[in-house]
C-alpha cells in the first residue's frame, strides 16, 4: 500500500480480504464436508454443517486478527554488533 492511501481505502481493502477469505474457507469447508459425508458417514448432514462452521470460524478469526493487528511486520530483534577499530 502506498503512503498516500486513505484510511477508507485501507479499511475497504481489509474488508474485501475478509469477505474473500470467508467465501474461500466456507466453500472449502462445504466441499470437504460433502466429501466426508458421502464417503465416510453414510450421507449424514453433520459433516457438512461442521465443515461450514469450521470455515466460518477460521475466516472470522483471521478477519478479527487482521483488524486488531494492522501491522504485518513481524516483531524481530536484530542484534547489531559494532566493529572494533584496530
Amino acid at each position: 500500500m502506498s503512503k498516500e492511501a486513505s484510511s477508507e481505502n485501507v479499511l475497504g481493502l481489509k474488508f474485501d480480504q475478509c469477505v474473500s477469505d470467508l467465501m474461500i474457507k466456507t466453500a472449502t469447508g462445504l466441499g470437504l464436508g460433502i466429501i466426508f459425508s458421502v464417503t465416510l458417514f453414510k450421507r449424514r448432514p453433520w459433516p457438512v454443517a461442521f465443515g461450514i462452521g469450521a470455515g466460518l470460524g477460521m475466516a472470522y478469526s483471521n478477519c478479527q486478527n487482521e483488524f486488531k493487528h494492522p501491522l504485518q511486520a513481524p516483531g524481530r530483534y536484530v542484534k547489531v554488533e559494532r566493529k572494533e577499530s584496530t
